[in-house]
């Protein structure tokens, strides 16, 4: 009970230790507390930005809540002494690192440690990953309800979002209570459906599972589950402490004495409500049996207490069964007569009711200066920040009465077409200013970056096919076109983010192909960078090879070089000089060399020019496809439109030189895997994930499997046959032979699938978004309004047989629902 109060105190006072504050370290005083086996937080310092001095901020506030977790929180100057390796390797730069018994535990890239929040949890969520179980299916949780029976009670908080206030107070709950109940994690999926919950309008959650259940207790479930009760309150740390020690009340309380008699809870049931159900001697067992079922009901919002008559001491009149006290009204006691106990329930639920609706009435004062405030993060985000959306001189507006005048004075204009209501849209809006910021501070003059409000300027938007404006109607917002005069548009598909954009924008203003007429030229165009904003990128490129112009496949290369326009830079060589490269590189002309940006110049692919663009695509980007490449947040949409499945490596963060050697030893297995197959490799994409580098791979993993695996782990996935899901054998060597025969057994079907993909599902965002079920729900009304009248002639069973039929509309209303 002890550690109970001391925690409460704790978290109510502000700590009772002296406050903390974020060391800077020596090299040597990092050195000694490392050897020392000092668990820290560290960020090696190097040049300090924007973003750098405000995740500084962020660690000096840290420091203090760490503390009490026994972590230290500090920077290293690299200006200042060079701590190897971490002050010379680039990674240094955006990372900050947890060590743990004398070496490097983890690693957390700055994006993700934003905040005090994000730093708390992310660290504690770190130290407490063994203890702290993540769940995605419900058969696992079942699984893990089945093993915790009769032995210990479970906690299994939802979170909407990682790093955020809600997943911090969920991780330093279970870092204080974690030997006594078992913490169990989700940030949505199938546990969420199972717990009759709608992820789309649900904010975060907890919630108790009695699986260390005694036997002779009568529970209101009988089936192998464990009896669930939800914390009703908002996930704080203070009212998830407060939950759990309401969870350890007796579920029912006998007592002797008339109820005005029983002192009011005491600590720490002092906010909770009491109810009083009086007993009969000749009924006394199932008297008890009834508040045992109550008290189930009532877990979590009121205390119950069995009062029995045979005591002399009890003078209530027989006339009330029940009585109640509430904690806001001193000792007095009230006194009713019920006649179920849906009476009883309905007496607390309703008042919760009341509560619930009290704060709606202030939110929704809020949410009418927010629009209706949705509970997706990004759109709250935006609406939060509406007025920081500032105009600036570098975004010009695109109308339809400047539309042309605009597009023909700048040999480039890059349009975002948007939606103010749209949360994507606004979010990517400033992205799309911090783009046009950098192009106007680098001097870029032969860019202009505009905008269309499509809720304003629906002409433009909605252009038809024969019309002046060179693009089809718009249909999906955000949406980026490349204008230029006296051609079609150009979409950009990439990122939604400000360096895939401002890097497209780049590549874009080259001309593509790009007449190289010398030797010079062309080695210029190989190797040096198109642009000194894209120092340290290496893009792809590709060189036509064609005697003359009008040489077969040369309309193709050049229509297939204006698609790849803002990706590949491509080159084209006619004439003598494409002779002599031709020659160099034991080729016939007409043909295409590409040059990956992972290979060296001196091996490029060969290939035919072809009649086809779409066909000569195809090849080129094939050809430079890694042959197991590392995927990304960013490729992962472009191999998915290839259409093969996915066998994925998922390898985990070094944490020395040997890991790293076998991580590497793992992709050269895949590449083996790929050579050892040959054309039975052709169905599938080896490709691999490092979690450390792209961290939404183990949220990716976990759901894939339901649980965190053992790694290295690989993951069959996207298989043309369907959405299963197959694993390869955890522990088993991932040798090329043995996973070629796997995937044999795979194909012919004799490996169990360790899960399925989810269903696509996109709910409305809110209620009021539901535009199908609002018109199917009208639409009897409207149907009914305009009946002419010769449909009012009709006879008797016509009109009944109508009747019928808007009577079923109704109650299929909400058929599009699911919208």
């Amino acid at each position: 009970m002890w550690v109970y109060v001391v925690f409460l105190l704790w978290t109510t006072s502000g700590r009772c230790t002296e406050k903390a504050n974020a060391s800077e370290y020596t090299a040597a005083d990092f050195q000694d507390k490392l050897h020392a086996g000092k668990m820290m937080f560290i960020y090696f310092e190097h040049e300090v930005s924007a973003a750098v001095a405000l995740f500084l901020l962020e660690l000096e506030k840290s420091a203090e809540a760490l503390q009490d977790y026994g972590v230290l929180v500090g920077k290293v100057s690299c200006r200042v002494e060079l701590v190897q390796p971490y002050c010379s390797e680039e990674r240094g730069r955006h990372t900050a690192f947890l060590f743990r018994g004398g070496k490097e535990f983890l690693t957390f890239r700055l994006d993700t440690v934003f905040d005090v929040n994000s730093i708390v949890s992310e660290v504690l969520f770190a130290i407490l990953r063994e203890e702290v179980k993540y769940v995605h299916t419900d058969g696992d949780l079942l699984a893990m309800e089945k093993a915790a029976k009769g032995t210990r009670d479970m906690v299994l908080g939802y979170v909407r979002s990682l790093g955020t206030l809600e997943h911090r107070s969920m991780m330093e709950t279970a870092y204080v209570y974690g030997s006594k109940y078992q913490f169990i994690l989700i940030t949505g999926g199938p546990v969420l459906k199972q717990l009759g919950v709608n992820e789309s309008s649900v904010l975060s959650r907890v919630w108790f599972l009695h699986c260390r259940v005694h036997s002779g207790f009568m529970t209101p479930m009988t089936s192998e589950r464990c009896p669930v009760t939800r914390m009703r309150s908002s996930l704080t740390t203070l009212n998830l402490h407060s939950f759990l020690q309401l969870m350890e009340a007796p579920l029912v309380s006998e007592v002797y004495v008339d109820p005005s008699s029983v002192p009011p809870p005491q600590f720490p049931y002092q906010l909770t409500p009491q109810i009083f159900l009086f007993s009969r001697p000749a009924t006394e067992h199932l008297d008890l049996d009834t508040a045992t079922a109550l008290a189930w009901r009532l877990r979590g919002l009121a205390l119950l207490l069995l009062v029995h008559r045979q005591s002399p001491a009890v003078k209530t009149p027989d006339e009330y069964n029940a009585a109640y006290r509430l904690p806001d009204q001193s000792s007095e006691v009230k006194y009713l007569t019920l006649h179920s106990q849906d009476d009883v329930l309905e007496l607390f639920t309703s008042q919760e009711k009341e509560e619930g609706e009290e704060e709606d009435d202030e939110e929704d004062e809020e949410e009418d200066i927010y629009f209706d405030k949705l509970d997706d993060e990004i759109a709250a985000s935006v609406f939060e920040n509406w007025d920081n959306l500032q105009e600036t001189e570098t975004i010009n507006q695109l109308t339809s009465d400047n539309f042309h005048a605009e597009v023909t004075q700048r040999s480039l204009t890059v349009a975002l077409f948007y939606l103010k209501w749209d949360a994507v849209s606004m979010a990517f809006l400033s992205s799309f200013i911090e783009v046009a910021e950098r192009l106007a501070d680098a001097g870029v003059s032969d860019v202009q970056m505009s905008t269309t409000n499509c809720g304003e300027w629906t002409d433009l938007c909605a252009a038809r096919p024969g019309s002046a404006v060179p693009f089809q109607p718009i249909t999906a917002f955000p949406c980026v076109l490349l204008l230029r005069p006296q051609k079609p548009a150009q979409h950009y598909r990439g990122m939604l983010g400000s360096e895939a954009l401002h890097r497209f924008i780049m590549l874009s203003r080259s001309a593509s192909p790009v007449l190289l007429s010398t030797q010079e030229e062309v080695m210029s165009f190989l190797q040096e960078v198109p642009h000194p904003e894209l120092a340290g990128y290496k893009p792809d490129r590709v060189l036509g090879l064609f005697r003359t112009a009008r040489k077969t496949g040369f309309s193709a290369f050049t229509e297939a070089a204006e698609s790849l326009r803002g990706e590949v830079l491509s080159g084209l060589l006619t004439d003598g000089l494409a002779e002599r490269w031709a020659a160099d590189h034991a080729v016939d002309p007409p043909s295409v060399l590409v040059f990956p940006s992972w290979e060296t110049l001196a091996r490029p692919s060969v290939l035919p020019a072809s009649s086809s663009a779409s066909k000569l695509l195809t090849h080129i980007n094939a050809a430079l496809l890694q042959p197991v490449p590392e995927l990304t947040v960013e490729n992962l949409p472009s191999f998915l439109l290839l259409g093969k499945a996915l066998l994925l490596l998922f390898v985990g963060e070094e944490e020395d030189e040997v890991g790293r050697r076998q991580n590497q030893a793992l992709v050269q297995e895949m590449k083996g895997l790929v050579e050892l197959g040959g054309a039975k490799m052709e169905r599938y994409l080896p490709c691999w994930i490092h979690l450390g580098h792209t961290p939404a791979g183990m949220s990716v993993l976990g759901s894939y499997l339901g649980s965190m695996p053992p790694l290295p782990a690989l993951v069959l996935t996207h298989s043309l046959s369907g959405g299963k899901i197959y694993q390869f054998p955890p522990n088993t060597p991932i040798v090329a032979s043995t996973v070629l025969r796997w995937l044999q057994r795979v194909q012919d079907g004799a490996e169990t699938p360790a899960g399925t993909l989810g269903e696509d599902h996109w709910p409305p965002a809110a209620e009021f978004h539901d535009f199908l079920k609002i018109m199917d729900t009208q639409e009897p009304d409207s149907t009914r309004q305009h009946t002419s009248a010769e449909e009012e002639e009709v006879d008797e069973e016509e009109v009944n047989a109508e009747e019928h039929l808007v009577a079923e509309d109704d109650f299929n209303a909400d058929v599009h629902s699911e919208l």
